[in-house]
């Protein structure tokens, strides 16, 4: 029994990018198992964008505290802005959330102060 070209090719290039994948190794056979795999990766890629939005928005409102810019209260604002947001999402939990809260208006103050 000969395989057409064609379908040949989509499994060959379906085992290669699978295969490139970290995640699955082997693609799933059942229609609900594939969408799951397919949903997954999507939300881990949303997940890393919001984690790393996070730690960004957080850098930036230490290095603003730091350097003592007039626009430390604006950034400590969108830090704990997206602090919320990924607590939301549950990117976080929610005591770590409110752990790096008053860490960050613990620091501000401090600086303030100094001052």
């Amino acid at each position: 029994m000969r395989i057409c070209p064609c379908i040949f090719i989509y499994i060959v290039l379906k085992y290669c990018l699978l295969n490139n994948s970290q995640e699955v190794k082997r693609l799933p056979n059942i229609k609900s198992a594939i969408k799951r795999v397919r949903i997954s990766k999507k939300k881990t890629l949303q997940n890393s964008m919001r984690k790393s939005i996070l730690k960004t928005n957080i850098k930036k409102c230490k290095q603003a505290i730091a350097n003592n810019e007039p626009n430390a209260v604006e950034a400590l604002k969108l830090a704990i802005k997206t602090i919320d947001k990924a607590a939301a999402k549950n990117i976080i939990h929610k005591n770590t959330a409110a752990r790096k809260k008053s860490k960050l208006v613990k620091a501000l103050n401090a600086a303030l102060k100094q001052q």
